[in-house]
């Protein structure tokens, strides 16, 4: 038997450059899809924008504009060129507020919806995988996290645990993972009824084998493309629970924006610029996250790609 040749033979960083280049390369691919999808990219445009002020802000808009003790302006001042955004009840810079109040309205979007991704991700996998009474157990706590109003549960979470930053947070993540559950659960399925997995199943392969390299890299596409989405229901949330309250009052957020607004008098009083500058905000943030989710959705899914 002649030893095999040279040139049939890959050495193990030889086959790690080949994949690591079919990944570039698809990774390319789907970004020009995702370009190619005006809607889509003229929200990540915005985010970006968005993301850019944020992180800025004690540049753009330092802490001494905040404080109530420096400030020269008047109260309730319209929109003009020295205040753009007008001034609040208190005399401070509705713009000032606005680009702090994007600092912890994102934090809280993206922190939460991580907590969120990874508990869907994890419970969604194992009731795609096992089967029996654990599969059974985990579809029954998935449903009902999806027929129990997610809000309401972080409000009483909230409620018990106290308010701040990081308790909505946690009430927001613990609460609106079950989506996610679903769309991976469906994603696992699909995966492990292919020849291959029983193939690796015949070879002797784990239970911790077969999730680890087979089924986590098919659900992560999906997965990013629904945490797009899901970081826009965080702020929606966020927004809510401040406004009701349960934030951190030593914080800005645009949710606490609006109950400033509403306990000052701001919404009954003539001052719109209070009210309308965080509510464009929240509603601008959330729909341009919408369309990168949607869009990506549409580039990753095989299913909306006609496949």
């Amino acid at each position: 038997m002649s030893a095999p040749s040279e040139q049939g033979i890959q050495p193990p960083a030889a086959k790690i450059n080949v994949a690591a280049a079919r990944r570039r390369q698809r990774a390319g691919e789907v970004w020009r899809e995702f370009c190619a999808n005006r809607s889509g990219l003229i929200g990540l445009i915005i985010l970006v924008v968005v993301f850019g002020l944020a992180l800025l802000a004690p540049v753009l808009a330092p802490q001494d504009t905040l404080d109530v003790t420096k400030i020269t302006a008047g109260q309730n001042e319209p929109p003009s060129w020295a205040n753009p955004l007008g001034t609040d009840p208190a005399g401070r810079s509705v713009l000032a507020m606005l680009i702090w109040g994007a600092r912890v309205s994102l934090l809280v979007g993206f922190s939460a919806t991580a907590v969120s991704m990874v508990i869907g991700t994890v419970v969604g996998m194992a009731a795609g995988h096992f089967t029996g009474w654990t599969q059974a157990s985990l579809m029954r706590i998935i449903d009902f996290f999806l027929v129990v109003p997610g809000l309401v549960l972080a409000i009483v979470l909230s409620s018990i645990i106290g308010p701040g930053v990081a308790t909505i947070i946690i009430a927001i993540g613990i609460t609106s993972w079950a989506g996610t559950a679903r769309v991976v659960r469906s994603q696992t399925l699909t995966v492990e009824s292919r020849a291959y997995i029983e193939r690796s199943w015949a070879l002797g392969a784990t239970n911790a084998h077969i999730i680890k390299k087979h089924v986590l890299p098919a659900v992560m596409p999906l997965v990013l493309a629904n945490t797009t989405l899901t970081v826009g229901s965080a702020v929606i949330a966020e927004s809510t629970l401040s406004f009701l309250g349960l934030g951190d009052p030593s914080s800005i957020s645009w949710g606490s924006m609006l109950k400033m607004a509403l306990d000052t008098g701001a919404a009954t009083g003539g001052f719109w610029w209070y009210v309308l500058s965080p509510g464009l905000a929240i509603v601008g943030v959330v729909l341009c996250f919408t369309l990168v989710g949607r869009a990506l959705e549409s580039v990753i899914n095989p299913t909306l790609r006609g496949r």
